[in-house]
């Protein structure tokens, strides 16, 4: 898994798995009940953030599960870093610009907050193994 250590990429996977998780229990039961709540603009916001923290979190699946089978020798570290399977998304998942920020929920806020920091780390691991490997 080019020089990734197995305890650091165990640990940022099973944080992500959790963070899928939380994120989508809180889509299935939390969103609604907050969205009732809201005007109409702040609802839009909690429609385009959920998508967002939803993109931020399959996007960092999809690299992790990728660099899982670097690790079990499934397929190899440059077909891992082709073009096709490194970390996208970064217009719509780097960005942090929401309308009525003030406005959403403490906890949607907080799974925007995470899942940016998370996409953020992975990103750096990414531009780590490509330095090793070119």
């Amino acid at each position: 898994m080019a020089n990734l250590e197995p305890v650091f990429f165990n640990r940022t996977y099973d944080e992500a798995l959790a963070l899928v998780v939380e994120a989508r229990n809180y889509a299935a039961y939390v969103e609604p009940r907050e969205r009732t709540r809201l005007g109409l603009g702040a609802r839009l916001g909690v429609s385009c953030e959920s998508l967002r923290v939803t993109s931020r979190l399959t996007q960092v699946m999809a690299w992790l599960l990728m660099q899982r089978a670097v690790a079990a020798g499934e397929i190899s570290p440059n077909e891992a870093v082709s073009p096709d399977n490194r970390l996208s998304g970064q217009d719509v998942c780097l960005s942090d610009r929401v309308a009525l920020q003030d406005e959403l929920p403490k906890s949607l806020k907080s799974l925007m907050d995470r899942s940016l920091n998370l996409y953020i780390r992975v990103s750096r691991l990414e531009d780590r193994i490509l330095r090793t490997l070119h």
